[in-house]
Formats: C-alpha cells, structure tokens, sequence
C-alpha cells in the first residue's frame, strides 16, 4: 500500500498520515479479532450496551493516542452515533467496532475505521477488516485500495441488472424513518435484481466501491456509518448524493452511493 501511495501527486504528509493511520486501525483491529468467537450473553439492555462499550474501549485504547500523536491538534468525534457538521478544522471521525453488535454474536461483518475530517470534507480514511486481514484505504485526489490494489465501481449501467443494498434503522430510530426504509426496500425489490439488508453500512459501501454491488443508500445514519465509505466510493469513480439526488453532507436526511451507470434510476426508485 505505501508503495501506491508514494506514487500519487497527493502532498506527502498526507499519503504519510493515511499509512500510519491503517497502522492505528489494523493493530486495533487486532484486539478486536482477540475477543471475537463466542456469542455474547446479556438479558438486559444494559447488560448488551454493556458489551458493546467494552469492545468499543478495547480499539479505543489503542486508536486514541495513535491518532492524537499524528494529529495533536484535530478534534475527536467521542459519539460513532452522531451526524450533522462538524466545527471548523480537522476531526477524527472513528468507529471503533463498526458492526459491533454482529462482533457480539459471532457474526464476520464488522470493522474497525478511522477517518480525517477537514473542514467538514473527509481527506482520509482507513478501513480494516480483522477477520479477512484487508484494509481499504482512500485519500482524496489520489483514489481508492484495498490492499494497495485500485478499486473502481460497477460499470452496470441498469438498475434491474443491480444489486443493491440497505442498512435497517436504529432500533431507536423516529418512526417515519424506519416506514420511509420498509417503503424504499419495497420499491427497490420491484426495480433491482437483488436486495441486500443489513448492517453495518460501511461494508455495503466498500463494496460498492469495489464494484461488487451497485447502489448502497439509506436514511438518517451517522457520520462514522457514512464518511469512511463516502470517501471511497467517490475515490472509485462512484456518485454520492441524497435519495432526493441533492448534493450529500453529513446534515443530510438520507444518503445514496451508485455506480454512475445507474444512480438516476436509484434516484428515482428511491423518490416514489
């Protein structure tokens, strides 16, 4: 990967950041993949948040002053739950276990990511996959890897030729958001060949990044849910937006990433 990167015209800080943040993610990663194996038992909400903060603190202990020694200055996102902008200047954006309820019950689809956030657009990020040992790596300018290998987008250009992908809402999500998902879910079982349903969103969008899936969108999220694979898809060649079709920020109440060959018709699936 840092022979890729070295290549770029991207200035070298930058690239030099990017390799040391994959560094921070993979070793956290690491210790994620250490307690992973047996399912977790709670019979309480408590005892499952419980859980889930003690993986969470695990990659925390080794990405926080990893993170801080490259970056002393930058502002840390402490709520892999929040949206909307950030202030002025550069932000850590991390998902210490993206997925981590699936880490809970034995399940493969979970990550650790980080992403530098400048003024409000996302500059780098680094994807780890611990059971699968790939990392996924953007820069902005300078495209999109995994494993030092360029990615790129489908080039299928009809959305019934398509598979496509969807995160279901948080089980505490507004009850207008988890209809306006059934009914988008709906519409796209009669327009695209395949539907896929699940979390984490992250790794719907790597692979539409990839090219192996087509179209990934879904309503409200999270910063930590959307930057990371904003970041490489766009780097891929791919088209981000709202479901509306309007420029994507992370204020944004819906997001849809789409190979270009078939983003209009998801936009107008997704608008009926």
């Amino acid at each position: 990967m840092s022979e890729t990167l070295q290549t770029t015209d991207v200035a070298a800080p930058d690239a030099d950041l990017l390799a040391q943040t994959a560094i921070a993610v993979r070793a956290a990663g690491s210790a994620l993949r250490e307690r992973f194996g047996e399912v977790a038992r709670y019979q309480s909400r408590e005892e499952l948040m419980s859980a889930l903060a003690a993986n969470d603190d695990t990659a925390l202990d080794i990405l926080r002053p990893r993170l801080t020694r490259l970056r002393p200055d930058a502002g840390w996102v402490e709520d892999e739950l929040d949206g909307g902008a950030l202030p002025p200047g550069e932000w850590w954006v991390v998902d210490p276990a993206e997925g981590n309820v699936n880490h809970l019950h034995a399940l493969p689809e979970w990550a650790v990511t980080a992403t530098l956030v400048r003024e409000n657009q996302p500059v780098l990020t680094a994807v780890h996959l611990p059971l699968t040992g790939e990392t996924y790596t953007a820069l902005t300018g300078a495209g999109a890897y995994l494993d030092g290998r360029p990615l790129h987008v489908s080039r299928t250009a009809d959305l019934g030729l398509s598979i496509v992908a969807t995160s279901q809402a948080r089980p505490d999500e507004d009850e207008k958001v988890v209809r306006r998902v059934g009914s988008s879910i709906t519409a796209m079982l009669f327009d695209a060949l395949v539907v896929r349903t699940a979390v984490p969103a992250t790794l719907h969008l790597l692979n539409v990044a990839a090219g192996r899936i087509d179209a990934f969108w879904q309503f409200a999220g999270a910063r930590a849910d959307l930057l990371p694979g904003a970041l490489l898809v766009t780097e891929a060649g791919g088209q981000i937006s709202d479901a509306e079709g309007r420029p994507w920020t992370p204020q944004s109440e819906s997001f849809l990433a789409a190979a270009p060959g078939v983003h209009a018709e998801a936009v107008a699936t997704l608008s009926r």
